[in-house]
């Protein structure tokens, strides 16, 4: 007689549907947990190599690259942003040779304004390096909330990035990285700022005086929200490839809005300090760079007057992370 063969029962089918994905449940996190930190290391690698580029750019050079290169100072008249197509370059842009970009580089031509067409295909090309595997749509062409390219200008899309140069500190309403700023003070500037306007020129290693281990060089920077405020690698204009340190908890979110609506009452200056705002996708904070090419991942905890007085060169204060 044959033997019937005895198949699995609904319920059996349930109970091992119910164990898989109680452990697919279980395992979720630490996958996710492994991804993050795989994106957190990739990120911190990517600031490591941006901060050696720079180093190789200083011994190439003996100074340190350009934060932006402006042809002029003093504020647009009437809103005219014809006198900011003078911007040049930036720092991102100079240090593309040492991080294997050549090609690219060479494809820039510094003599013209960045927003000129010669160096359309330049400042719309992805690069890798200078983009955080977290940061969102690092990848995707947008368009600058302000300046030459912005929607009321030329309406001008240019490639995202997620790292910007450290131009100093603040106080919410004098930034180092335009040149429509005549009346910022020369302690507070960092190790990345505008050249070329108001006697301010390159920085060079030894013009860092409160220690390279001490002072900030690059770090992350996005925004969850009004994405036309955030990073653009070879944008030269502004605070769009720099940033500055108010000493407000408020810059290291990560999102625009936010960062607008917690500024605290009757705060004077409420959109700048945002503009130049720093942040990560990272749940826990965000990498920095140190002018010794070191990476440290920072929490929006940190004493705000502390990170204030690592963006500064030479203010004589002689402080490091902790």
């Amino acid at each position: 007689m044959q033997r019937m063969k005895r198949a699995f029962t609904l319920v059996e089918l349930l109970v091992v549907m119910a164990i898989i994905g109680v452990l697919a449940a279980l395992m979720l996190p630490a996958v996710q947990a492994a991804r993050e930190a795989a994106r957190r290391a990739h990120c911190a690698n990517n600031l490591k190599q941006i901060a050696l580029a720079a180093h190789a750019y200083h011994t190439a050079h003996g100074h340190l690259p350009p934060g932006n290169i402006v042809t002029r100072a003093g504020f647009c008249p009437g809103g005219d942003y014809n006198g900011e197509l003078e911007n040049k370059a930036n720092w991102l842009l100079a240090i593309l040779p040492y991080l294997e970009q050549g090609p690219l580089e060479g494809g820039y031509d510094f003599e013209a304004y960045n927003a000129g067409e010669p160096n359309r295909r330049v400042r719309q090309t992805y690069v890798a390096v200078y983009a955080c595997p977290a940061d969102l749509a690092a990848d995707e062409l947008a368009v600058p909330a302000a300046g030459p390219a912005a929607p009321f200008d030329a309406n001008d899309p240019y490639m995202p990035g997620s790292y910007r140069g450290v131009s100093g500190r603040s106080e919410g309403n004098r930034f180092l990285d335009s040149s429509e700023m005549t009346t910022y003070p020369v302690r507070w500037r960092g190790p990345l700022h505008l050249v070329g306007a108001m006697g301010f020129t390159y920085e060079s290693f030894d013009n860092v005086c409160d220690g390279l281990s001490h002072t900030l060089l690059a770090g992350e920077s996005t925004t969850q929200t009004n994405r036309g405020w955030r990073t653009f690698w070879a944008y030269a204009y502004g605070h769009f490839s720099l940033s500055a340190v108010t000493p407000q908890s408020r810059i290291l979110l990560g999102d625009y809005d936010r960062c607008l609506a917690e500024a605290a009452p009757g705060e004077p200056w409420l959109d700048g300090p945002c503009r130049r705002g720093w942040g990560s996708y990272h749940p826990a904070g965000l990498h920095f760079a140190t002018c010794d090419g070191s990476v440290t991942f920072v929490a929006p905890s940190i004493d705000m007057e502390l990170l204030a007085r690592l963006a500064t060169i030479d203010g004589g204060e002689v402080t490091g992370l902790p």
